[in-house]
């Protein structure tokens, strides 16, 4: 599989209707949250990719038996033995999502070694916001040279004020605050669509976190989580990213997709952005329609400045959309300056777009102006990581000729099947093995 390649011949209109995963960023957490709690747990709506299928191992390797069950995307998940402290180095070094390990099994176990974490290549991605938030409830953390032991006889409350937003580091501390003794308020918190699912599948077991949707989360320990008679069952939201991603590849093609169950309120931002690029998305009663009449020519700010397009922490533009609203206004007449805040290596590939015939400016590790609309062609390239490799795909749809993109591997670990998925709207996608 992973050496497999995309051949793909672009200039294809895509039209048709098509349903967006589950979320990944909250799939992942889930699968760790599950540890918390002796009961049976269910699933639904999984998403079926490489990300999630390595964590599940994880899983397994600690003491988690997992149940395929008929409908697809749902797993039946049961702790008939004690969890397990020790994560196996080779599936968790390979894996960002296993960060989320942490919390929940220093909370049940006392101790953790946590592998330092894989996953996109596209900057440091630092550890020291999960680990001082983890420290401030009480845990011991040793650092080694291959990852984190961390021990905890007890945890306590704690006022924690995060010196970053992040999503992970938010999700690692509430799971833990959730069996540590006495109040914790967690300031600066995430509050993305994936971190308030983690929060409300916690909650549905018994755990007290008001704040929800907000970035000041009040945890109240509790001794014990349990599951409902007869079990948790938790439907994971839809991929908001994927939603978005979606959208792009309808106007690029002059197109017209109509995606169905979307949570609009996650996607209000993403709605935003895409109509200061020119273009329009319709609520529908089951979704949304991106029709084919787009005029996809960048809106400038007032007196006619060059706009941008800046990610930031929710409700702002996320972070992993930043690759594919470059690609995208690249099919939009027009400058805007693109600004990726949080990753010093996420933009660097935008050398295969400049290769493509995309007018690019590469102005640091952090900023790009794209000058549009450009006519593309078909070149070969690689993925450095997931969204990345989405991006590359909308490049290639929309180029004329023949593309072939490498490294899928990458793409896979985010995106389930989505060479069959978009042949379903009339994309010319094939997987080759190498």
């Amino acid at each position: 599989m992973s050496s497999s390649y995309f051949k793909i011949i672009g200039k294809n209109p895509l039209h048709g209707t098509i349903v967006p995963q589950g979320n990944k960023n909250e799939a992942l957490p889930l699968l760790g949250a599950l540890l918390l709690w002796e009961g049976d747990v269910i699933l639904e709506n999984l998403p079926e990719i490489a990300d999630v299928q390595k964590l599940m191992d994880v899983l397994r390797h600690i003491g988690v038996e997992i149940t395929s069950l008929d409908t697809k995307g749902s797993y039946l998940f049961q702790k008939k033995n004690p969890v397990k402290s020790d994560l196996p180095y080779e599936l968790c070094s390979q894996l960002r999502g296993a960060v989320t390990l942490a919390g929940p099994i220093l909370a049940r176990t006392g101790r953790v070694f946590l592998p330092k974490p894989g996953g996109d290549k596209i900057g440091r991605r630092r550890m020291d916001t999960h680990l001082l938030a983890l420290e401030a409830l009480g845990a011991k953390i040793e650092v080694f040279p291959d990852g984190y032991m961390i021990t905890a006889d007890r945890l306590f409350g704690k006022d924690i004020l995060l010196d970053e937003a992040s999503v992970t580091a938010t999700e690692n501390a509430v799971m833990a605050a959730v069996f540590a003794e006495g109040t914790t308020i967690i300031r600066n918190a995430a509050s993305e669509p994936h971190v308030q699912g983690l929060c409300r599948f916690l909650q549905a077991a018994g755990a007290k976190i008001d704040g929800i949707g907000t970035n000041h989360l009040t945890i109240t320990g509790v001794t014990s989580l349990s599951s409902p008679e007869g079990g948790l069952k938790h439907r994971i939201g839809s991929d908001y990213l994927e939603v978005g991603s979606f959208i792009s590849l309808a106007a690029v093609t002059g197109g017209e997709i109509h995606i169905t169950d979307v949570n609009l309120e996650d996607i209000r931002m993403i709605r935003m952005v895409y109509s200061r690029l020119g273009i329009e998305v319709r609520p529908t009663e089951t979704g949304i329609l991106v029709p084919s009449d787009q005029k996809m020519e960048i809106i400038p700010d007032y007196h006619g400045a060059t706009p941008k397009i800046d990610d930031a922490p929710w409700p702002g533009f996320p972070a992993d959309m930043t690759s594919v609203a470059l690609v995208t206004a690249t099919q939009c007449k027009g400058t805007v300056l693109i600004h990726e805040k949080l990753f010093e290596s996420r933009l660097f590939f935008v050398d295969n777009i400049i290769a493509m015939g995309a007018q690019i400016i590469l102005c640091d590790p952090h900023r790009a102006i794209v000058i549009g609309a450009n006519r593309l062609y078909g070149q070969r390239v690689a993925s450095p990581d997931i969204r990345a490799g989405m991006a590359m795909i909308i490049a290639a749809l929309c180029a004329e000729g023949q593309s072939e993109i490498h490294n899928i591997v990458q793409i896979d670990r985010g995106f389930e099947s989505i060479d069959t998925r978009l042949r379903s709207l009339g994309a010319q996608i094939e997987r080759i093995p190498s």
